[in-house]
């Protein structure tokens, strides 16, 4: 410690712990939040350092209501996720202003606990968990400092003692989450405005939305493979379908619910298990073309597969498809959506997609047509397109810019197949994944993002057509990051010029993929495959309860007669050995404490048999009792064993 600079008292660790509490919400709270706590948590360590004074009560009330108001006029409401996560925040830090005994530290301390759980409302992955469990160690150091007298002095003492308490409570937190039983839905829910950072495919797209999504690297879903893994050009993971086109944006129609599907495999069924992200979107994603609908989902006649709700937190759920196929006769209102074109928009793509009928009246050679066409023709495959402002972008692309992503590429020829009589339709999803060798599973994610085309031929059925492979074959099978070119600009995690850094995000990968699966993830179905797992078969709530009722009871049975037991020789009891020895040394020249005489009673008799002892007996015994019944220190520990050592009677 430098000379001059005050300890760090009791009260500016709290401020610590409250700021570890706080961190990570920086990065959801409004931005002048951020300042107004930053000020009143600087204002209460200049008053705690004795360079400022505290507020008055009416500023407090007055800056009460001012930020009430703020939250107010920001969020609109001073309810849901983010506006009683920023409401919290700055009254935490006006009670750091107010506080004055140990009730208000005690407060800010549970203020602070539940500050910490509210990071969960936003986000739960591993590394988050891990900064958390720094914060909840630094709150429970604040906690054991406001019980225990002179607590400025012996912070490192709190943290050891609040450390080992945490320890002692994680073999009771891994059997209530093992075994406490799992209902099959939520407790509570998440609040309405907790899922507005939510990504993923909309049931709409227009020029550069996809492109948009694609520079994103979070997961969108985890896929493991009952079998061998499908090459990557057969993996299209469909979602939307896209039937409606007002000139500029397309639109999903969700077909009516088919209860036969409307196909014949031609091939072998691929079977794999899906774990979903979160997405507040109904749909489920499945490889073309899904098999069968799992629980409480349906599949739409055009081969959605869609959940019988949003998804509003993650979901495993097994799925099998055949990659193979040939869909059946088309309906009549397949026809007239598969042929819709809005009246006078797009003329020169209408004029083209006609005049290559006219030219042959084969549709199969009209679609060979389109995609030679989109080959030969310099058009570029980019993330980062031109803007196509005007009202007719399909036309600006094909003969003006002819830089585009997917979405142009597929909803451009889908218009040109539609001008030329060919039932066709835009299906958006996914396409391709990485394969992550620590895990054995794909994770496919929000970059890999992906339009393609279908029309209808006759005696083929739907046939998927994805003119973006016309223009670069490497975004089927090589990835996004080997199709873009060079002055594109890549997601980081994407990149694969780093071999070490690859091998480090797919361990980081599979490490948050387990903790999703068996913590984030860990419900009743997982309980019970946990639990057969280890032999204990099929149970029901009552024999869950029991097991619950059992394994705590012995945990703490266990832990009370672990610190009841006869202590020897901990080092708890290191002041007490040292005042033994002590006593040790008077007794050999006639100076027996009493089994009844209290260590000052001792001291005071020696004192007044041996005089020249007296000082020495004193500080000794001071020492003792400071060390053994008050706030002692590991310095006050020393200086008494040091003490008793040289002490000669």
């Amino acid at each position: 410690m430098r000379p001059g600079r005050a300890p760090w008292s009791a009260d500016e660790f709290l401020l610590l712990a409250l700021g570890l509490a706080v961190a990570p919400h920086l990065f959801h709270l409004r931005p002048w939040v951020v300042p107004l706590v930053a000020v009143a948590g600087l204002w209460r360590w200049a008053v705690l350092r004795r360079r400022a004074t505290a507020p008055g009560r009416l500023l407090l009330m007055a800056a009460t209501v001012a930020v009430t108001v703020g939250v107010l006029l920001s969020h609109g409401t001073l309810f849901g996720r983010d506006a009683g996560v920023s409401l919290l925040t700055l009254l935490t830090g006006l009670k750091l202003l107010e506080a004055r005994g140990r009730r208000d530290v005690l407060l800010l301390v549970f203020l602070g606990y539940f500050l910490v759980m509210t990071q969960f409302l936003f986000a739960q992955s591993v590394f988050l968990a891990l900064f958390l469990v720094l914060a909840v160690l630094a709150l429970t150091a604040a906690l054991v400092g406001a019980h225990h007298p002179g607590g400025e002095r012996c912070l490192a003492v709190h943290l050891r003692l609040a450390g080992k308490m945490l320890l002692q409570s994680l073999p009771l937190m891994v059997v209530l989450f093992v075994l406490f039983p799992r209902l099959p839905g939520p407790l509570w829910h998440m609040p309405a405005d907790a899922r507005s950072g939510m990504t993923g495919l909309s049931d709409e797209m227009s020029p550069g939305s996809i492109s948009r999504l694609s520079q994103s690297d979070e997961v969108a879903f985890r896929v493991e493979f009952d079998g061998p893994r499908p090459k990557a050009s057969a993996l299209y993971w469909r979602g939307p379908v896209l039937w409606f086109f007002d000139g500029r944006r397309w639109k999903a129609g969700f077909g009516p619910r088919s209860d036969t599907l409307r196909y014949a495999a031609l091939g072998p069924r691929t079977r794999y298990f899906v774990t979903l992200e979160p997405s507040n979107k109904p749909w489920l994603f499945a490889l073309d073309l899904p098999a069968q609908a799992p629980p409480r989902a349906r599949i739409s006649s055009d081969f959605q597969v869609l959940a019988a709700a949003p998804v509003l937190s993650r979901l495993r759920y097994a799925m099998s498809s055949y990659l193979d196929y040939r869909t059946e006769a088309l309906t009549a209102l397949e026809r007239r959506w598969g042929l819709g074109l809005p009246t006078g928009a797009n003329p020169r793509a209408v004029a083209l997609g006609r005049a290559w009928r006219q030219e042959s009246g084969d549709p199969e050679a009209v679609v060979r047509r389109a995609l030679r066409y989109f080959r030969d023709e310099n058009f570029v495959y980019t993330l980062s397109p031109p803007l196509l402002p005007g009202p007719n972008p399909v036309d600006d692309f094909l003969f003006g810019s002819r830089r585009g992503f997917c979405e142009h590429y597929a909803g451009s020829f889908v218009v040109l197949m539609r001008a030329a009589g060919i039932p066709a339709r835009v299906v958006t999803g996914y396409q391709g994944g990485e394969f992550n060798a620590f895990g054995g599973y794909l994770t496919v994610r929000q970059s890999d993002a992906h339009a393609w085309a279908e029309v209808w031929l006759e005696g083929r059925g739907w046939v998927r057509v994805d003119p973006t492979a016309a223009v670069s074959p490497s975004r089927v099978e090589s990835g996004i990051a080997a199709a873009l070119p060079a002055p594109d600009p890549i997601p980081g995690l994407l990149r694969r010029d780093s071999p070490w850094l690859q091998n480090l995000r797919l361990g980081w990968d599979f490490l948050n993929g387990g903790w999703n699966l068996w913590v984030l993830s860990y419900n009743q179905e997982r309980q019970l495959q946990l639990l057969a797992g280890l032999g204990f078969g099929i149970v029901s709530w009552r024999e869950l309860g029991l097991g619950l009722v059992a394994a705590v009871s012995a945990l703490l049975g266990g832990f009370a007669l672990f610190m009841l037991r006869p202590r020897r020789g901990g080092r708890e009891d290191a002041p007490l050995r040292s005042y033994r020895r002590f006593c040790r040394k008077l007794a050999r020249v006639g100076l027996e404490r009493g089994e009844a005489e209290g260590p000052r009673d001792f001291a005071v008799r020696v004192a007044a048999q041996r005089p020249d002892l007296a000082v020495a007996a004193g500080e000794i015994t001071a020492l003792y009792i400071a060390a053994r019944y008050g706030a002692g220190t590991e310095g006050g520990l020393r200086e008494l064993r040091r003490r008793v050592a040289a002490f000669r009677p």
